[in-house]
């Protein structure tokens, strides 16, 4: 056992270390996010259609078109050079587009899921169409954007070439959905009613709450490590930056998607309506590729895979990744393998 003296002595270099750490992460400013070179080749009311890379070789590549979550800015998906999924599928040769949502303003609160999920993304198809001249296009779904992409494409099965679904809920009742368990006796109406849009801060809370230990106080605990590593504090900041802004949710939007979803697991059950159409499933036809995380704390994996037992594809492909919700963005092992798989993937069948 050691003495109180030696624990004095780690405890003194542990606080020193973390001060140190600290100290050097306040001189860096604020991260830069989100730097692949862009273009905004639409702007509409609720989005902003972004095409990354440049010059005229674009047309030649394997086009993707990615929806990403209303709940977070999908600048995870390019945090950094050398962690960046957009990064890894322009080096594998893709013409990456990325429906990037706007935060909702007062008047906005009456935007419905079927706003977002039928109406403004097909605004965004009919443009990488247009861009391309193509007549369907492949949709990469993150998240909630890989529900969007799923209802999509049951209604709108001829314009979509191929489907990806990356970490996607199906199913919103497997018993291991921690999330879906604790929202679904959520009173909406009053939530909403409360606030109108729904504050991304307390949405934050949520999430940061399903693992207070890991997304708390051991993040900070881990920068003890981080003395002396420039690289590495950059890294944590732009995380942080990532985590900490979180938009607000169109009041509509997120009583329909919570409510139809979460509560009553209406895709799952056949019972989805959107634009006056039941949302089937079973219309998905084209190829798809399910990307899931096994350790997803989010999006469990069982909560994914089901989409198998559900579309009518017969040209179906699961690509498991061994880490979680954030890591199959970011991690060194999600960019050596993710985005080559895709665009691998894509290419096949293109």
């Amino acid at each position: 056992m050691k003495a109180p003296e030696s624990f004095g002595l780690e405890l003194a270099e542990l606080t020193g270390q973390l001060t140190q750490s600290a100290s050097q992460l306040a001189g860096m400013g604020l991260p830069k996010i989100g730097t692949t070179p862009h273009e905004t080749v639409l702007a509409g009311e609720g989005f902003r259609l972004l095409r990354y890379g440049e010059g005229e070789k674009r047309a030649d590549h394997c086009a993707v078109l990615i929806v990403y979550a209303l709940v977070n800015r999908p600048w995870v998906l390019d945090l950094e050079p050398g962690r960046s999924m957009i990064e890894g599928l322009l080096a594998s040769q893709m013409d990456v587009f990325l429906v990037e949502w706007q935060d909702p303003c007062e008047q906005d609160q009456h935007r419905g899921f079927s706003d977002y999920a039928c109406a403004l993304l097909d605004e965004c198809v009919e443009a990488v169409g247009s861009l391309r001249n193509e007549n369907s296009v492949n949709l990469l779904g993150v998240c909630q954007g890989g529900t969007f992409s799923l209802c999509y494409t049951a209604l709108h099965s001829k314009k979509v070439r191929n489907l990806i679904t990356m970490v996607t809920p199906v199913d919103f009742h497997t018993e291991d959905n921690t999330l879906s368990q604790w929202v679904r006796k959520v009173d909406l109406d009053a939530l909403v009613g409360c606030y109108g849009n729904v504050p991304g801060t307390l949405l934050n809370g949520l999430f940061v709450s399903l693992q207070p230990f890991r997304l708390g106080s051991k993040k900070y605990i881990d920068l003890v490590d981080l003395a002396d590593n420039p690289q590495g504090l950059r890294t944590f900041a732009r995380m942080e930056r990532w985590i900490a802004d979180s938009p607000d949710q169109a009041g509509r939007a997120f009583l329909e998607f919570v409510g139809d979803l979460f509560q009553r697991n209406a895709l799952v059950r056949g019972e989805l309506v959107l634009d006056g159409r039941i949302v089937d499933l079973g219309a998905i036809r084209c190829p798809v590729l399910n990307v899931y995380a096994r350790n997803d704390h989010l999006v469990p994996a069982s909560a994914s895979r089901p989409l198998e037992d559900h579309v009518a594809s017969s040209d179906y492909s699961e690509l498991e990744f061994e880490g979680g919700h954030i890591g199959i963005y970011v991690s060194r092992s999600a960019q050596k393998k993710v985005p080559p798989a895709i665009a691998g993937w894509l290419k096949a069948r293109s």
